[in-house]
């Protein structure tokens, strides 16, 4: 099994590394947060001439088919950046949801999410009991337990921890398919594989935040880089995310049930310890929202409970152990 990217791989890290870069995706994000999705849309349609949005979309609908691993490497880059938008909805779950469902779904949704011109979302209580985004969504799903698929009719707007991801009560609206329960626990865990490459992508960004201004910073005549207990902190957290990658690309390879969850779990600590130490390298100005450091901070801290908490991804852990576990149980 290789848990390590291909040269391909790595080459198409970069080339969206640069994309985003060039983007302005900071001006994006707050444009976002105050119900301006154009900027944040833009920078989808550039992503959508990439490839991005047409990874998890079969060839026949005018996609690319790829691997989880693919996708977990775009994911990764856009935690890293902290693209706007309902980013593991559109990218993984929705496309996996409407290619198992069939037509005549997959004719009208599917080639336009692998083109960009929509974007999606989806509610599927209990584990996701809102819709992100709902506002700012061309295509609204809710999915039961039981694998029935509807229309999403967006309801009340809750408030939200991350300015630039809202959350959304959603009702049900027209039915659009049935899925089988296996059918629908590998979509939600594509999302849930997706979601832990965003959270690993946005611990690299705290990390190397983090490292760059303990390089400026000073106190008693000296970069605060240089005091141990500062090294020691982000050492911590380089080990932590470089423990967590190689279990995203072992779930990607797998998609268990048991493997995608241990995945979670890691990326989450490991996101979160990132975010403490950022935060306290930074000292009070990482509070300020001139500054930036918040907008990974808060969609760390929503990513780490969206998709299954981690005392939830433990318990399924937990039971494959001792028996097969059903799907998204």
């Amino acid at each position: 099994m290789k848990l390590t990217l291909s040269d391909e791989q790595a080459r198409f890290a970069a080339t969206l590394h640069d994309l985003l870069d060039a983007s302005d995706v900071p001006a994006a994000s707050r444009a976002w947060a105050t119900g301006d999705p154009a900027p944040g849309r833009a920078v989808w349609r550039r992503l959508a001439d990439a490839g991005v949005a047409a990874l998890a979309v079969p060839e026949k609908w005018g996609g690319l088919d790829a691997s989880p691993a693919d996708l977990a490497v775009a994911c990764e880059e856009l935690g890293h950046h902290a693209v706007p938008g309902p980013v593991t909805e559109t990218v993984a779950a929705v496309p996996a949801l409407l290619a198992a469902l069939g037509r005549p779904a997959t004719e009208r949704w599917l080639p336009a999410l692998a083109s960009g011109d929509a974007i999606a979302t989806l509610a599927a209580p209990p584990w996701l009991p809102y819709a992100v985004d709902a506002d700012a969504s061309d295509l609204v799903l809710v999915a039961s337990p039981g694998g029935a698929v509807r229309a999403g009719v967006v309801g009340t707007a809750l408030a939200s921890v991350d300015p630039a991801r809202r959350l959304f009560q959603v009702h049900d609206g027209a039915s659009i398919g049935d899925l089988s329960r296996d059918a629908l626990g590998r979509a939600l865990d594509l999302g849930a594989l997706a979601c832990s490459a965003h959270l690993l992508g946005a611990g690299r960004a705290l990390l190397e935040t983090a490292v760059g201004y303990a390089k400026q910073r000073t106190q008693f005549g000296s970069a605060i880089g240089r005091f141990q207990a500062v090294k020691h902190a982000l050492a911590d957290v380089a080990v932590g995310l470089e423990f967590a990658r190689p279990l995203v690309y072992a779930a990607a390879v797998t998609l268990a049930p048991r493997d995608v969850s241990a995945a979670k779990v890691a990326c989450a600590g490991a996101a979160h310890r990132a975010a403490r130490a950022a935060l306290q390298v930074h000292g009070a100005i990482g509070y300020t929202e001139e500054y930036g450091l918040g907008q990974w901070l808060t969609r760390v801290r929503a990513l780490i409970s969206a998709w299954g908490t981690s005392s939830e991804h433990r318990t399924r852990v937990l039971a494959t152990l001792s028996a097969p576990a059903e799907p998204w149980s």
